[in-house]
């Protein structure tokens, strides 16, 4: 669905936006034409698809997917480990399912979205499939209560046990009707005032997937710029790959998990959700000052440089005027008291010549 206008030129510049392009090519039709882009990295056509998908050029939404050959799509009924995802939005398709699962784990085979044959609609959960048990579990602890388009997913194994095997999505119906009923009732309790997103005593947002180089400074200049409101507090957990950032309402703080989450700081893309905990009532505190761009000095730093800049040069100017006073001296005397007075034998002199004795010596 590419608009008659774009070019290969500018396709390729709006899919640079998620990662490194290896190639582009442009299929050219009359009402709307199609193409295909290769990325480096399978990560960057992970994030392409989230970010770039329904976005429009020249007024015309775009649709982006996984380029599938005939036959090319995994087979995972054998050793794979299967999870449901409940709770989904309902433009989340197949292919934005697999690319947020598959930017996390590399070893993520397959993910699909049950779809009501009657209305044509997502019924709001679907089936992820891993090459390994421990991504697996480890998707379920991570992404649970993450977010993906606009709600929350809830994760949890597509069975009770965590075995393999297709035959545990198909095999017994009820089985996964039953799951699904139970994550919509959990769904329904957590639409209720005491969610995050109803509550306004929530005011953190949970930074999760940063990379090792992200500091307390870094992370504060990424928020800055978003733009969402006034910041009061910033944490990273150094060496752990998460921090916290508190803002000084509830309704800052959903526009700052919404317009930062999936934005690449230190080349991954930082996962924003709520804090776990609501800030207790009454508690206020000021908002920071708006950080120090990188490369420049803080306030009290250049205060500081200057101060000993000016401390400088009243000890060159004190230099100076004794330096006058002593010449005075010397040319009011003979050459022979001055000797005298550099060599410390010159005896019959007052308090006032010892005193330039001392500033000749100087």
């Amino acid at each position: 669905n590419i608009h008659v206008q774009v070019t290969e030129a500018l396709l390729r510049e709006v899919f640079q936006s998620a990662g490194s392009v290896d190639g582009c090519k442009l299929i050219r039709k009359e009402k709307s034409s199609y193409g295909f882009v290769d990325y480096y990295e399978r990560g960057s056509a992970a994030l392409a698809i989230l970010t770039l998908n329904r976005k429009q050029i020249f007024g015309q939404p775009i649709r982006v997917n996984w380029a599938y050959a005939s036959g090319q799509r995994e087979d995972t009924t054998a050793d794979h480990f299967h999870i449901f995802v409940g709770d989904l939005s309902p433009e989340v398709t197949d292919s934005a399912l697999f690319a947020f699962f598959s930017a996390y784990s590399p070893n993520c085979s397959d993910a699909r979205v049950m779809w009501d044959q009657k209305t044509g609609r997502s019924r709001g959960y679907g089936f992820v499939s891993f090459r390994n048990q421990q991504d697996a579990q480890s998707a379920i602890n991570d992404l649970n209560g993450q977010w993906l388009g606009n709600r929350q997913i809830r994760c949890n194994w597509a069975t009770k046990g965590a075995n393999s095997g297709e035959d545990q999505l198909t095999s017994d119906s009820k089985s996964i009707a039953d799951v699904n009923n139970n994550f919509t009732e959990n769904a329904k309790q957590k639409s209720n005032e005491d969610a995050p997103e109803n509550n306004p005593l929530y005011r953190t947002v949970y930074v999760g997937n940063l990379a090792h180089e992200v500091t307390q400074d870094v992370l504060h200049r990424f928020f800055h710029a978003l733009g969402a409101g006034a910041i009061e507090e910033v944490r990273v957990q150094h060496g752990k790959g998460f921090g916290f950032v508190k803002y000084s309402n509830h309704a800052e703080t959903a526009l700052a998990i919404q317009t930062g989450n999936g934005r690449i700081l230190g080349g991954k893309p930082v996962k924003c959700s709520w804090g776990n905990k609501p800030t207790p009532p009454g508690t206020t505190s000021a908002p920071l000052p708006p950080p120090a761009a990188p490369g420049h000095p803080a306030a009290a730093d250049l205060m500081a440089y200057q101060r000993a800049i000016a401390m400088s040069k009243m000890a060159s100017t004190q230099a100076l005027m004794q330096a006058q006073h002593l010449r005075q001296a010397a040319m009011g005397m003979g050459v022979g008291a001055s000797q005298a007075m550099y060599d410390g034998t010159f005896q019959n002199v007052g308090a006032s010549q010892q005193q330039q004795q001392q500033l000749m010596y100087y």
